[in-house]
């Protein structure tokens, strides 16, 4: 088994100010590489499907204006279009399935809206269907957590938490939510390899909480969340800008501490995609 770990780009896009985009997105190849593995950066690029990006075009998807933010539905209308496009979770999942990657490491997942119920992200969906190991530090803080969760056993995803069994929130590192503990690469990798034994679809969605030292308290948060959603209530902003539009307004009031938290996180759930990669190689 060719270990090949899937990394998205709208975190480069849209999720992280410039050059600290780039910055991190070139470190994250770089941790993969320490522990064996090979990690494939997803976009598009001018109209092209692109599974692992060069430095160059890295740094075109960082720095451009005209970078649109695809789900999966979005995949075929950049392509015919002949567009620049950073992939979503469902994006780079759909994507990395077709060209047999297991693995995926990314920030935090969508879900459903705390400021309106009816915007989902297509995330969810696409874990759903789609048998790959996905590693992230939760759903995003901004997001309604109780809402997302019972969402995602609706549509049957397999949740566990890596060495917790509460949920943790992206910059938070618990919430109260209980979730389903492992404690090992090695029971994750086996929860894995059942759900193909047995044909059954969807994600083994790994949550991985925020290191102690980079995460933030809930209180904290909240007060810059409410400030951060005042400014998104006097703006236009909707769809699929309202989550960057916070993201960089959460990053102006904690006077970049958001940021920062972000950058380790990534760094922290590359490192421990790789460890699941690297123990599913050897089980399969």
């Amino acid at each position: 088994m060719e270990k090949i770990l899937a990394l998205e780009s709208t975190v480069i896009a849209h999720g992280l100010p410039f050059p600290i985009n780039i910055d991190t997105a070139v470190e994250l190849e770089e941790l993969a590489a320490e522990t064996g593995c090979s990690a494939k950066t997803i976009g598009i690029i001018a109209g092209q499907i692109k599974v692992g990006l060069s430095r160059e075009e890295i740094v075109q998807i960082a720095s451009r204006k005209d970078v649109l933010k695809i789900g999966t539905a979005e995949i075929p209308f950049a392509l015919a279009k002949k567009m620049w496009a950073a992939t979503t979770v469902s994006a780079t999942m759909r994507i990395a399935h077709l060209n047999n990657i297991k693995v995926f490491a990314t920030g935090g997942i969508g879900g459903v809206h705390k400021i309106d119920q009816w915007d989902v992200s297509q995330d969810l969906a696409e874990l759903s269907r789609t048998r790959m190991i996905v590693v992230s530090a939760g759903p995003k803080s901004i997001l309604d957590l109780r809402s997302t969760v019972e969402m995602l056993e609706t549509f049957q995803i397999t949740v566990v938490g890596y060495k917790t069994d509460e949920l943790p929130a992206f910059y938070c590192k618990s919430t109260s939510i209980h979730i389903n503990r492992v404690d090992s690469f090695e029971e994750i990798a086996s929860i894995f390899l059942f759900k193909e034994k047995f044909n059954l679809p969807g994600a083994v969605l790994v949550f991985n909480p925020i290191p102690d030292e980079h995460a933030i308290e809930v209180e904290q948060f909240e007060e810059w969340y409410r400030l951060s959603e005042h400014d998104l209530d006097a703006s236009s902003v909707k769809g699929k800008g309202v989550t960057p539009f916070l993201l960089s307004r959460l990053a102006h009031y904690s006077k970049g501490k958001t940021v920062r938290s972000n950058v380790e996180l990534l760094k922290n759930n590359v490192k421990v995609a790789c460890e699941i990669l690297n123990q599913l190689s050897k089980m399969q």
